[in-house]
């Protein structure tokens, strides 16, 4: 048999930690050799010199330029042809598209698109037609699709981007799954730790804390959490909102949001941090009204930390609940999040029951080692070890 020699091409090295992980050490031990392309940066340098994985720098941006990506996918090609891959991964919009141009271009007979999100759902006009061209191609180009949720899948369907044939879901979904381990309420470090970050944050014991975790703009409702919040902290000094993730300049969130965020004192942000664990240890509740997710990986964190999620009926969100048991479906009007912000906060009991579901549903479903062994199974056709 062939041996395996796999490149992954990511266009933003922060995405490396929750799409691959510890897969790297998982394929490491089924004998495949790994390398990554993505945008040089100080943190793709240091993650991947942890990790022990060889990377190729290629500037490939987030946003469409076609020069830029002629660019990418020539010095993209050059780098699969000179080191002969048998498999080529593509991750994010822009890292899948220059990867399966590239690899298809240089003859690589295993090209696999992970779909982690339709970006045009919240595209409107000529932008919106492009962005779905650009995804046809990609699927076009690709031998395999790897939708991370099955509403994912029934989306693209339904937006006329049919491709069954080649189209395959790990497991429940996801791309990576959950470390059960790792983030679990009884991970003693990341409790230790919280205890410490609860103090030097100044929130009190008695606090009930809301949490969010995740870019901050428009596409993941942040403008109808802090909208959501104005409704539930005036009259009750007792709890936090706590916002963990970078501000950006693209999708950005209009000026008197980003000064509430920045002056309300009951809102803590906090940016990009690399280990989120002792951070979920602080809420009661984790948010997240996004418009479109691929399959959030934040929610199965949380639940996986026996916490109830608030979170939209959007693609990828509607598949990472189960709706009145571990969480419960919020719409974008403010009132409606405000509102079951509250009921969590006023039935004490139904929070801690919908978070020990929560982690139920994570162990059942979305463990690490059930959805390696898939892509192991499916997408290099080895024997599975359990």
């Amino acid at each position: 048999m062939t041996k395996v020699r796999l490149l992954q091409v990511v266009s933003d090295a922060f995405s490396l930690p929750y799409f691959i992980g510890d897969q790297f050490d998982y394929f490491k031990g089924r004998n495949i050799d790994q390398y990554v392309a993505c945008r040089d940066s100080a943190f793709l340098r240091k993650y991947l010199h942890k990790v022990d994985i060889p990377y190729f720098p290629i500037p490939i941006t987030r946003s469409f330029s076609p020069f830029s990506d002629a660019i990418a996918v020539w010095k993209l090609f050059k780098v699969i042809k000179r080191n002969r891959f048998t498999h080529v991964f593509g991750h994010t919009p822009k890292g899948a598209m220059i990867a399966m141009i590239a690899a298809y271009l240089a003859g690589v007979e295993n090209r696999v698109y992970f779909r982690h999100g339709l970006v045009y759902e919240t595209a409107n006009g000529l932008f919106r037609k492009l962005l779905i061209s650009i995804e046809k191609m990609t699927c076009c180009l690709s031998t395999t699709i790897v939708n991370v949720s099955p509403s994912l899948s029934a989306r693209a369907k339904m937006d006329g981007i049919k491709y069954d044939k080649k189209s395959i879901l790990l497991s429940k979904g996801t791309c990576n799954g959950v470390n059960i381990d790792r983030f679990s309420r009884l991970n003693s470090i990341a409790t230790d730790e919280a205890q410490f970050i609860r103090q030097s944050l100044g929130i009190a014991d008695t606090d009930f804390v809301v949490g969010y975790v995740g870019r901050m703009v428009r596409d993941k409702g942040i403008i109808d959490l802090i909208e959501a919040w104005q409704l539930v902290h005036a009259n009750d000094n007792k709890m936090k909102l706590l916002l963990i993730g970078p501000i950006e300049k693209r999708d950005a969130v209009p000026e008197d949001i980003l000064a509430q965020i920045r002056n309300l004192k009951s809102i803590i942000h906090i940016d990009f941090i690399e280990d989120v664990t002792p951070y979920y240890c602080l809420m009661d509740i984790l948010v997240l009204p996004s418009y479109r997710e691929g399959f959030p990986t934040v929610i199965l964190e949380a639940s996986a930390m026996s916490l109830p999620i608030l979170t939209s009926k959007a693609t990828g969100c509607i598949d990472a609940i189960v709706d009145g048991q571990t969480g419960m479906h919020i719409t974008h009007d403010p009132r409606d999040i405000a509102d079951k912000i509250k009921f969590y906060r006023d039935n004490l009991d139904v929070k801690r029951q919908h978070g020990l579901n929560g982690r139920q549903f994570i162990i059942n479903h979305f463990q690490q080692r059930v959805v390696w062994e898939d892509i192991a199974d499916k997408l290099f056709f080895l024997k599975k070890t359990f």
